[in-house]
């Protein structure tokens, strides 16, 4: 049977079906966040937010955000990591991306994150965020053993060596074992 070829999709910007037809609406989402550490103190930490997730369970993982108009990765990661921990940080390198899909009020959501390692350089450490139930300081050794998403726990494993880059150092890591 020859192939039939599909339409181009409508100008304007919508994808997904059209309304009525029984199939979900796919969108696309970007959000920007990432891990903010704090090497100040005796042991190097990090900023983790725990929310509800869709079935009610609480689960830790990194604080992020939708990109709002005009911003980029970069800047939207600072401001959701103050948003949603209370602490400021600077960008000091890129993660990496995660993406994935779900479905939500009856869309198809297509979502990219950009995730950086930022320095913690001020604030405190609060909840005030309505979409965050709880945050706490994790000792950096500890953090792969209490995000839940196997894909943050994957980001995590670079920051001994990116941090060490970034102090131009190949000595022990922040969290006090060999890099």
């Amino acid at each position: 049977m020859p192939e039939v070829p599909r339409p181009a999709p409508p100008a304007g910007g919508r994808s997904g079906p059209p309304a009525g037809s029984g199939r979900l609406q796919r969108v696309d989402e970007t959000s920007a966040g990432g891990l903010v550490v704090d090497r100040s103190g005796p042991v190097a930490r990090a900023a983790l937010i725990a929310r509800h997730d869709r079935r009610g369970r609480l689960v830790w993982s990194l604080p992020k955000g939708h990109i709002e108009p005009g911003e980029t990765p970069e800047d939207a990661a600072v401001r959701e990591v103050e948003e949603e921990t209370g602490i400021r940080g600077r960008v000091l390198a890129p993660l990496g991306v995660i993406d994935f899909w779900f479905v939500a009020d009856q869309r198809r959501v297509h979502k990219t994150v950009h995730h950086f390692l930022l320095e913690a350089c001020g604030g405190e450490l609060s909840d005030e965020d309505v979409e965050v139930v709880e945050v706490a300081w994790v000792p950096l050794g500890e953090v792969t053993g209490v995000l839940a998403y196997a894909d943050e726990r994957r980001l995590i494993a670079q920051v001994d060596g990116l941090l060490a880059a970034h102090d131009g150092d190949a000595g022990p890591g922040p969290t006090g074992t060999a890099g």
